[in-house]
C-alpha cells in the first residue's frame, strides 16, 4: 500500500527553473566575453585569411582553418564559466544541478551564436565567391554537403563540444588540481598518437577517409552531439563532488 507524497515534499520546479535563470543571467552579466571577443576573432581570422587568399596565385579553391579560432575560444570560456562563476553562484544558494544546467544553457546560446554567424559568413562567401579569390573560411564543401541545416547543427556541434571541455577541464581542476588535468590531456593525447601510428603503420588512411566521406557530415556531427552529451555527463558528475 502506498501512500501520497505531501505537497511538501514534491520538487519546487518553478523555483529550480528560477534559480536557472540566474545562473544563467550570471554568466550573461559579462557579454563581452561570450558575444563580443569571439565576434571579433572572427573577424579577424576572416579578414587575415583573405588578404592570404589574395595573395595566393591561382584559381583553385583556397581553405583557411584560421575561421576555427572562435571555437577554439569557448574552450577558455568553458574554464571561465566554471573557474570565475561557481564560487559565486555558491555563495547564492545556487545548487550544484542549477549551476551545471545554466552554464549549459549558456553554451548552447553561445554555440547557436556561432554557428548562426559562420552560416552568415559562408552565405558572403558563396555570394562574393569566395572574398572574390576564391576562398574560404566558413563554406566547407564537405560541412555543406547534405544541407545549410546540418552544416549550422555542425558548427553548433563543435563550439558546444569545445565549451564543455573547457567546463569539465576546470571542474577536474577544481576538483583533483593541475595534476589530474595534465594527466587527463596527457592520456588523450597519448591515445589520439597511438591511434595516428596505427592507422598509418597499417596504412588504412584510405580506408578511413572512405568511411568518412561515405558517412557523411550528418552522420559525424550526430556522433560529436554523442560525445558532448558523455562529456557533459562526466563533467555533471564530477560537478557534484566538487568543493568550493
Amino acid at each position: 500500500m502506498t501512500t501520497a507524497t505531501p505537497l511538501e515534499a514534491l520538487p519546487d520546479r518553478r523555483a529550480l527553473g528560477s534559480r536557472t535563470l540566474k545562473v544563467v543571467r550570471l554568466h550573461l552579466m559579462n557579454t563581452q566575453s561570450l558575444v563580443w571577443v569571439p565576434l571579433m576573432i572572427l573577424a579577424i581570422a576572416a579578414i587575415i585569411s583573405a588578404l592570404i587568399f589574395a595573395m595566393i596565385p591561382g584559381d583553385g579553391v583556397k581553405v583557411a582553418g584560421a575561421g576555427n579560432a572562435p571555437m577554439w575560444y569557448f574552450l577558455a570560456l568553458g574554464i571561465q564559466a566554471m573557474t570565475l562563476s561557481f564560487p559565486f553562484s555558491q555563495a547564492m544558494s545556487i545548487t550544484r544541478r542549477e549551476f551545471f544546467l545554466g552554464t549549459m544553457i549558456v553554451g548552447a546560446i553561445g554555440a547557436a551564436m556561432m554557428a548562426t554567424i559562420f552560416l552568415l559568413l559562408a552565405g558572403v562567401e558563396v555570394l562574393t565567391n569566395g572574398y572574390g579569390v576564391n576562398g574560404r573560411v566558413a563554406y566547407l564543401e564537405w560541412i555543406f554537403e547534405p544541407g545549410w541545416v546540418s552544416a549550422w547543427l555542425s558548427y553548433f556541434t563543435a563550439t558546444i563540444f569545445l565549451f564543455v571541455v573547457g567546463f569539465w577541464a576546470a571542474v577536474i581542476y577544481r576538483r583533483f588540481g593541475w595534476f589530474a588535468v595534465t594527466a587527463v590531456f596527457a592520456l588523450l593525447g597519448l591515445a589520439l598518437i597511438i591511434g595516428l601510428f596505427v592507422i598509418t603503420r597499417t596504412e588504412s588512411w584510405p580506408a578511413v577517409m572512405t568511411w568518412f566521406a561515405d558517412v557523411g557530415a550528418f552522420v559525424i556531427t550526430l556522433i560529436g552531439l554523442a560525445v558532448a552529451a558523455v562529456t557533459a555527463t562526466g563533467a555533471y558528475a564530477t560537478l557534484r563532488r566538487t568543493t568550493v
